[in-house]
């Protein structure tokens, strides 16, 4: 049983940003972090991660648990990201990886892909709450209490200079970082409201069509579509999915497929049919050994049609996020569709950003 006791108290929504399309003046700016949102509890040996959904992630970063203990203040509330380094930048993939249901998973991941914490807030200091202060103080005292810190706790780089801003939003992207944040001078910590702003990095991509997943629903309704990108050697790599439409459109969909539904049997995708699989029907038994039991099954189609869509950026050769719908391209050759058509970010180097984060 918890016995916490400290001016600001778990569980606590994280304030949130709301999206816009360009950086706003007269703001303090930071980089967007791409990770594990999460506030943080430490009163003296005990110590609570918090998450976006407000349910604990202690028991997955135990590697943290102490690294709080050992570099932060003995009595406080920050808020950060939880995050996980290579020396490419930020991966999000590896960080998915470490939530896991078995302890012994657990243990290992902690010490062979070990999370860091980049700390961009403080709530409440010893007996102090401070989330009614505006932010221009709490990140006074936020760089005087977190003087220092490391080598597993940092503090993210702030400046009130929008042409820095401008700087960070387009080289950062380099180290997976997601765009900007910025946030009123003036401004108190409301849990939960969209009082910040964000700014993230939106491109569009030709994409072709190779397969769907039918919906919860039933199986007369399209879940999500399957994206692939021609290499260069012209193999189709799968990229990623759409799935955001309104459930009469997604039975729309289902029927407009019928026409393009095939066989594996010469599919560029051939590795979703390694259990048999009807043209029609997607098989339950198919899962990816690198997504923890994620079902990789689908319906193949002809990669015939082309869809361009949103998204923010690539991780690896698969968009980062789930792309979204822009319209169909039915004026492109599925074969032009390629990976030449993707800006590619500059590389950057996190430790010129945060010495000690890239390790």
């Amino acid at each position: 049983m918890s016995r916490m006791q400290l001016p600001v108290m778990p569980p606590v929504a994280p304030m949130l940003a709301k999206s816009v399309p360009t950086i706003p003046p007269g703001a303090s700016y930071e980089p967007k972090w791409d990770g594990f949102r999460s506030i943080v509890f430490r009163d003296g040996d005990e110590v609570e991660l918090g998450s976006r959904n407000e349910k604990p992630l202690t028991r997955y970063f135990p590697e943290l648990v102490e690294a709080v203990k050992a570099e932060l203040p003995p009595r406080v509330v920050v808020d950060g990201e939880i995050v996980v380094t290579t020396p490419d930048g930020l991966d999000f993939e590896l960080l998915q990886q470490r939530i896991h249901p078995a302890a012994s998973r657990v243990r290992m991941l902690s010490e062979s892909t070990r999370a860091q914490l980049v700390v961009f807030d403080l709530l409440a200091i010893g007996d102090e709450d401070l989330t009614g202060l505006p932010f221009r103080e709490r990140r006074a005292r936020l760089e005087q209490e977190l003087a220092g810190v490391g080598p597993s706790v940092h503090l993210t780089p702030a400046t009130t200079d929008v042409e820095q801003a401008q700087r960070w939003f387009t080289e950062l992207e380099g180290a997976g970082l997601d765009g900007v944040v910025a946030k009123p001078l003036d401004g108190v910590y409301q849990p939960d409201k969209r009082v910040m702003f964000k700014v993230k990095h939106q491109r569009t991509a030709d994409c072709v069509v190779a397969g769907y997943r039918v919906h919860t629903s039933g199986p007369e309704a399209i879940g999500s579509l399957l994206l692939g990108l021609y290499d260069d050697a012209g193999t189709l790599v799968s990229v990623g999915v759409i799935g955001a439409f309104p459930m009469a459109r997604r039975r729309e969909l289902f029927t407009e497929l019928q026409p393009l539904v095939t066989s594996f049997e010469g599919h560029p995708w051939n590795w979703a049919a390694a259990a048999t699989a009807t043209e029609r029907t997607p098989r339950s038994s198919e899962f990816s050994r690198w997504n923890n039991g994620k079902d990789l099954s689908f319906v193949p189609l002809r990669p015939e049609l082309v869809v361009e869509v949103r998204y923010d950026h690539m991780e690896g050769n698969r968009f980062r996020h789930t792309a979204q719908f822009n319209r169909w391209r039915p004026d492109r050759d599925p074969r032009s569709c390629t990976y030449e058509q993707l800006e590619s970010p500059l590389t950057y180097d996190l430790d010129q950003l945060v010495p000690g984060l890239a390790r």
